[in-house]
């Protein structure tokens, strides 16, 4: 009678396993979908931009050349511009979010909890209700529109950088408060033993955030859009520069295709990224979730 049961129940398992299975491998294909079309057309060789096949007649890299070598066209640095504001931004938001998660993890002072609370909560809205008040307070510094937007465009990213400590908060909750009290002992100072002790031990919280940060600037459009606008093309961030090559049909038409490269040119720099650091980052994900 045992070996019935468990035969049925095996059985129920095998199918629910080739159902998850089948249903997961849809998921992938129409999630690698769009990333594959882009890939694709981004080497075709044809004149015509807009096409109702997939795969190129004609194969050719012409559109990745004309991104870098074309006097048209300034890719190349609106691309700096935004690893520029990317590298900064992602080093500043570590730097702010870390020393704010290790002030609450090991200091007790009044209105701690009000504080992470509060955080927390505000942490909630998202950024683009805001919007309208950052763009006058920017505009009124002349931070809007002109040469120095990029500067004000990073105060944005950098601006709410201390309620993301949620995660790595409760990676330092982890490391013994011991190590603390041994080196304060000694005489280190709070600093000293954040950067020379705790640091060196947080390596996977430091990337996770340090990825965090990178990427949420580096594929904005929005926020950069509303601060940078027609502050010339020199000073456009990457996504802004793709959009406006296929903002009218003229230019679909025309820069499709080179839109599509530079959408994987795009997305290079956080593939690697994500590659050769996720052990890291999803170490540093689940020792933060550990506690609160």
């Amino acid at each position: 009678m045992k070996y019935f049961k468990t035969t049925k129940r095996s059985a129920k398992n095998a199918i629910a396993d080739t159902f998850i299975y089948i249903l997961l491998a849809v998921i992938s294909i129409v999630w690698i979908f769009p990333f594959i079309y882009l890939i694709l057309t981004s080497l075709r060789g044809e004149s015509t931009s807009i096409v109702t096949y997939l795969f190129p007649k004609e194969w050719s890299l012409k559109n990745y050349i004309w991104l870098f070598t074309d006097k048209k066209s300034d890719f190349l640095n609106w691309y700096l511009n935004t690893l520029l504001i990317a590298i900064v931004v992602s080093i500043i938001n570590t730097l702010i979010t870390l020393l704010t998660a290790y002030a609450l993890s090991r200091m007790r002072f009044n209105g701690r909890q009000s504080l992470m609370k509060f955080m927390l909560i505000l942490g909630m809205f998202p950024g683009f209700l805001g919007m309208i008040c950052i763009y006058y307070i920017l505009n009124a510094m002349g931070l809007v529109n002109s040469k120095l937007s990029v500067i004000g465009l990073m105060l944005v990213y950098v601006s709410g950088s201390m309620m993301g400590y949620y995660v790595s908060k409760g990676f330092f909750d982890t490391i013994s408060k011991s190590l603390d009290e041994a080196a304060m002992i000694d005489g280190a100072s709070r600093s000293k033993i954040f950067f020379s002790i705790i640091l060196p031990l947080s390596k996977p919280i430091i990337i996770q955030t340090l990825l965090g940060a990178f990427v949420a600037p580096w594929g904005d459009y929005m926020m950069a859009n509303y601060i940078i606008g027609s502050g010339g093309s020199k000073f456009k961030k990457v996504a802004i520069g793709l959009y406006q090559m296929i903002d009218s049909n003229t230019k679909m038409s025309d820069n499709f295709t080179r839109f599509c490269a530079g959408g994987v040119v795009v997305s290079i720099i956080p593939i690697i990224l994500f590659f050769f650091l996720q052990r890291y980052y999803v170490s540093g994900v689940t020792g933060g979730s550990v506690k609160g």
